[in-house]
């Protein structure tokens, strides 16, 4: 059937629609009756509308062309492709495809046959069916497939490949005895080759049937959007389009079944595209039968190569019909003429899982962290008993401070946690409904993590489960026992347990990241009954690292951003200021009119390297100090602060007054300006590359004055961010002290060489003892947020060794109480060596190993570092730059 005879059946079914029984489906989904549909009996509304029963006396070149060439399908097989009637011929009402011996000397060892009916027959949806009998032996290859006819989303396999049926090296027997007898029905599309992909399934025939010993009858039925693959009416394969997601936006997020997908070239924007849609699966394809001898698929599987044997009489394969129908029912879409069984929707069963891609979900590119509850209560949260009546509130733990204390009465048909939506607040609730993104986080180790302690269990066994949503009745998690967290564990009466589940997990549980405003955590329903339970430290976070920031001054000039004089030809100078400021950046005005700050554009000397403030735009600022040492001659001017972006392309000028009080001469005031503020005056915030503060453009004659401390950064996250922790860098940080366990000794600080500043030093007596950091009562630090790369890192020198002359050099690293600790020889560090005296030298352990090892990194409060327990007395040593850091 050609094209345009194709079109006019069509038209001809649409027409006489009103006269047809319809089979079950619409244009939009498929909705079939399994009890009363049976895929072993004929459906009414398949009609035939092409066939070749092979009848006659030679192949029909009105319905078939000959392909002749040796290369095959390009998968390096061992025959060419001839139109001799040796290797193709009708004989006894059948078409006979014939692997022979080539002559010697050809082009390739064996001589076949391929058919095809490209533009005599060209088709789209339909039901495909061939009766054959398969050839055998080590080396064949048999393909009843369809290929497109116009290839309208680009070269293979971005049109798509459908695979009715392939089969190769039938009743090969195995080394163990077993008989190759599968079947295969595949799909082909996707990205350009070599990255292209495929999907399929293979079948076996029951009973212990090779396909290669009697005809059987395959088939695929293909409508919109699904293709099902049969062997003698039993559907045991389905491949089906994508499936994809969508947020609260309406933005695509991932897959709620994962099909097939195109990838090809949007006409008018030439842009390449990925597409989750019907294509390529929705144009005309033409059908090809063609007898393949070795090739890549058939030489590495089964016995290897080909046995030259079992074609040196002709290997054939034998078809008695192919059959073309229509779904007469809807021929636009194929639907409406299903045969199926139940289970063939199943991932379980028939259903088979493609290899599209996963959308990336979309966000504004910031990830932001989220502590639920953390003591107190975000501002847009609440702890919240959905259905039971009772109202959570905060307690006092003995160990972990402030919880949330939530129980349930004799309610069992209740859900409790945490809520920001608005129809749950109560009235006198004061925050805003906000649903959290989390969407930027997941390529951050992003994981929701929380604490929990049951006081006292449910009166009945119960299931505790995790629950979180996106919008009322939306996406959601499901029940997701706490069993899957990421520590595996269940509740434990009395003891506090972590749980922490990875967003990857809670998306493919169906969870919308990018709008989530409910957490909950109980007891399955109505099994609740008696529950009383505590739950603090509720986050959703991720590995976020150092907040970007650039610091264009602070005791001393960076090179990236030098300090600039606009037009006046002077060049500022670093000058010592208090000790609280040190160096400082200091601007002089003459009679030329001048502005004057900080530029990284090459002109200027700067490394050409704008800034991209886009990630703290939300909480970002411009901050810097400013002290004027002589005002300008102009009792009236204004001072300013002018910032530009992208070589000039925006900028934005405004007072200092706009930011803090007016300047006066010898005192240093500091001024912050928002940079959601610029942004809304008209800074492009993504490419910062001048800030300059001046008196008004030709008023500034005779200033003198100082800058220092200027930078651009996030005060927020660097206030709370908690991501790293600096114990001691020339003293010991707050809260934490150098520390003599048992010997009696006061460690001191002492000052080293110009690299090392001041350090602490350690001396060890007679008395056996361990030494190092300790932190405050009741305080520790929680480096769980960068447990994936973080490290515990610091700088030693042995002064003096130990009189023990084989004392072994410890490192030891505990919890709150000692609760859990690591101890290591530092040999066993990342640079694995031993002190040497008078040497500096750096120890770095990584958290994932000291996790590994036992340590509960989420509360440390001990470091030390000694010579082994009694073997330490002489010693004299030193340590600086202690961290515990995501480098």
């Amino acid at each position: 059937m050609n094209i345009e005879t194709t079109r006019i059946t069509r038209l001809l079914a649409a027409i006489s629609l009103a006269s047809l029984a319809g089979c079950g489906g619409d244009a939009a989904t498929t909705n079939t009756n399994t009890e009363v549909v049976n895929s072993s009996e004929p459906v009414s509304d398949w009609r035939m509308v092409w066939n070749d029963e092979f009848d006659g006396i030679s192949i029909d070149t009105n319905k078939w062309n000959f392909e002749l060439n040796c290369a095959g399908g390009g998968n390096n097989e061992k025959q060419c492709y001839t139109d001799n009637e040796e290797n193709a011929f009708i004989k006894d009402g059948m078409l006979n495809i014939v692997a022979l011996p080539a002559e010697e000397g050809a082009a390739k060892p064996y001589t076949s046959a391929r058919l095809n009916t490209r533009y005599n027959a060209d088709f789209t949806y339909g039901r495909f069916e061939m009766r054959a009998k398969l050839p055998s032996g080590q080396g064949s290859w048999p393909a009843f497939w369809m290929m497109p006819t116009d290839e309208e989303y680009g070269t293979w396999p971005r049109s798509g490949e459908i695979d009715i049926l392939e089969a190769v090296n039938l009743k090969v027997a195995a080394e163990d005895g077993t008989i190759e007898s599968y079947v295969h029905g595949t799909l082909h599309y996707g990205r350009e080759w070599p990255n292209n992909s495929s999907s399929g399934k293979a079948y076996l025939l029951p009973e212990d049937m090779n396909p290669a010993d009697d005809f059987h009858t395959y088939a695929i039925e293909w409508q919109e959007g699904e293709i099902r693959w049969y062997v003698d009416d039993y559907l045991y394969a389905t491949q089906r389009r994508s499936e994809v997601r969508y947020n609260s936006k309406d933005e695509a997020v991932g897959l709620k079944h994962k099909g097939w997908f195109a990838e090809y070239f949007e006409q008018g924007s030439g842009e390449l595209t990925t597409h989750w849609d019907n294509a390529p699966f929705d144009k005309d394809f033409y059908l090809i039968l063609n007898h393949a001898v070795g090739g890549d698929w058939p030489e590495n599987v089964n016995n290897l190569g080909i046995d030259a044997d079992a074609f040196a009489q002709g290997q054939s394969f034998e078809i008695d019909y192919v059959r073309v129908y229509e779904c007469a029912s809807d021929p636009s879409t194929g639907k409406g003429c299903e045969t199926v069984r139940p289970g063939y929707d199943s991932l379980d069963d028939a259903l088979v899982e493609g290899a599209a891609p996963v959308p990336t979900p979309p966000s504004d590119g910031v990830a932001r962290n989220l502590d639920v509850f953390n003591g107190s209560l975000d501002a847009n949260w609440i702890a919240w008993d959905c259905c039971g009546g009772t109202v959570p509130e905060v307690i006092t733990d003995a160990d972990k401070g402030d919880a949330v204390k939530f129980n349930i009465n004799d309610n069992n048909g209740t859900v409790l946690g945490f809520s920001t939506r608005g129809g749950h607040f109560p009235d006198d609730f004061t925050g805003t409904s906000s649903p959290f993104d989390a969407s930027p986080l997941l390529e951050l180790n992003g994981r929701l993590t929380f604490d929990m302690k049951v006081v006292t269990p449910p009166t009945s066994d119960t299931t505790w489960i995790l629950k979180a949503e996106a919008g009322d009745g939306g996406p959601n998690t499901g029940d997701v026992p706490l069993s899957e967290s990421n520590e595996g564990v269940t509740p434990v009466t009395g003891q506090w347990q972590t749980y922490t589940f990875p967003l990857s997990l809670l998306q493919e549980k169906g969870l919308d990241l990018s709008a989530i405003d409910v957490l909950m955590v109980f007891p399955a329903w109505q099994t609740g009954e008696g529950a009383e339970y505590l739950i603090t430290n509720v986050a959703i976070e991720g590995d976020l690292g150092a907040s970007p920031e650039v610091v264009l001054f602070d005791n001393g000039q960076s090179l990236d951003w030098p300090m600039w004089d606009c037009c006046g030809g002077s060049t500022p100078v670093e000058a010592l200021d208090d000790e609280e400021h040190g160096l400082t950046a200091e601007f002089s005005i003459g009679e030329a009119p001048t502005v004057m700050g900080f530029n990284t554009r090459t002109s200027a000397g700067g490394s050409g390297t704008p800034f991209d403030a886009t990630s703290i735009l939300e909480n970002g600022v411009l901050q810097f100090e400013l002290k004027v040492m002589s005002n300008p001659n102009n009792p009236d001017s204004t001072w300013l602060m002018k910032i530009e972006s992208n070589e000039g392309d925006s900028a934005v000028e405004l007072p200092l007054t706009d930011a803090g009080d007016a300047p006066v001469a010898g005192e240093w005031k500091t001024y912050t300006y928002t940079l959601a503020d610029l942004a809304g005056a008209g800074l492009d915030v993504s490419a910062i590359d001048v800030v300059m503060i001046f008196p008004a453009w030709g008023t500034g004659e005779g200033a003198v004055y100082r800058v220092d401390n200027a930078k651009i950064y996030d005060p927020s996250a660097a206030s709370t961010a908690g991501s790293e922790i600096t114990i001691f860098q020339d003293t010991a940080a707050e809260q934490w002290s150098i520390w003599d366990c048992c010997g009696g000794s006061t460690p001191t600080e002492e000052t080293d060489d110009s690299d090392h500043g001041t350090v602490a030093e350690f001396v060890i007596g007679s008395a056996p003892t361990v030494m190092g950091f300790l932190a405050d009562e009741g305080v520790s630090f929680d480096a769980s947020s960068i447990l994936a790369n973080g490290v515990v890192q610091f700088e030693m020198k042995m002064v003096t060794p130990p009189n023990a002359t084989d004392a072994q050099w410890l490192f030891k690293i505990e919890s709150t109480g000692a609760a859990s600790a690591v101890e290591l020889p530092l040999a066993e560090s990342v640079e694995g060596q031993v002190p040497v005296i008078g040497q500096w030298q750096t120890y770095t352990f990584t958290l994932q190993s000291l996790f590994d090892a036992g340590l509960d990194i989420s509360d440390i409060n001990v470091l030390m570092v000694f010579p082994a327990w009694s073997t330490g007395e002489g010693a004299v040593y030193r340590i600086d730059n202690v961290i515990i850091a995501n480098p």
